[in-house]
């Protein structure tokens, strides 16, 4: 027999029922499980707007979820500043993300491929080896002759010096298929950046194309290299999206705010059982 909790269960939901990052098999299983855990809950805080109207468009009443999402700021202080990062090129474009299939770092090095030499410089931060076979595959794909000299790869970094690569490039890429909330995109937003990646996950809820940056549709490479060739050809209208992109950033919440709501929250359904 099923009892009822004698406290009031609330849930935390960062990705959708059954994640993203996982097969078929576990991803049906997990799903079938988190609703049944969904249902016993008393009320869900989720991650961000898209998350919220994907659970509402399987059914999660609206009255029961609350949007809780990331802080945009980074923890820490900027670490030293990494120097020119454009390398003699226009631009310098950074992607923060581990590198998985998802995130799109095959389309972005494709897309790097297809501008002039002098165009731009891409720096990846993040650990190459979550994946194995797909680090192999891009490890193949940066010694091939058109991406030499084009990439930096910076691997794992700590918080002080992600937000240092932050200060220091042009515009900020994460051509990522499935990106529930996008914390890497709002950080980058509140340092001023542009923000390039596909029509897809949370990023059309943070951005607007040609206001904050540009959006792209999934999949389009040839559309992924002509954003970036924009951004790095117009310098005053990148930094005229890059100024909108901090405006917009500002607007949202830091990690102590996002702290508070989230205890708020919890006091509030607490207070009400």
């Amino acid at each position: 027999q099923v009892h009822r909790p004698a406290l009031p269960v609330l849930g935390m939901l960062h990705q959708p029922p059954g994640g993203i990052d996982y097969g078929p098999p576990r991803s049906t299983v997990q799903a079938f499980l988190d609703r049944r855990t969904y249902a016993r809950t008393r009320l869900l805080m989720v991650a961000s707007e898209s998350l919220y109207d994907e659970l509402a468009a399987k059914g999660v009443p609206r009255s029961r979820m609350r949007v809780v999402p990331p802080g945009r700021d980074v923890a820490g202080a900027a670490g030293p500043a990494p120097g020119d990062l454009r390398c003699g090129r226009k631009a310098a474009f950074l992607f923060v993300g581990n590198w998985m299939e998802r995130k799109g770092v095959h389309s972005l090095l494709d897309a790097l491929s297809r501008l002039p030499q002098g165009t731009a410089t891409v720096h990846l931060a993040g650990d190459p080896d979550i994946e194995p076979a797909y680090a192999a595959r891009i490890r193949a794909r940066l010694r091939e002759p058109d991406l030499a000299g084009r990439v930096i790869v910076h691997g794992p970094l700590p918080v002080e010096g992600v937000a240092a690569l932050y200060a220091a490039v042009d515009a900020f890429v994460l051509p990522s298929m499935k990106e529930p909330y996008g914390t890497v995109l709002g950080e980058a937003m509140a340092y001023g950046l542009p923000v390039v990646g596909w029509r897809a996950g949370n990023l059309p809820y943070l951005a607007e194309n040609e206001r904050e940056g540009l959006i792209v549709e999934p999949g389009d490479v040839a559309g992924l290299a002509h954003a970036m060739q924009r951004l790095a050809d117009d310098e005053p209208w990148r930094r005229q999206l890059g100024e909108a992109a901090g405006r917009r950033a500002a607007q949202r919440l830091t990690w102590e705010q996002s702290a508070e709501l989230f205890f708020d929250t919890i006091r509030e359904v607490s207070a009400a059982r």
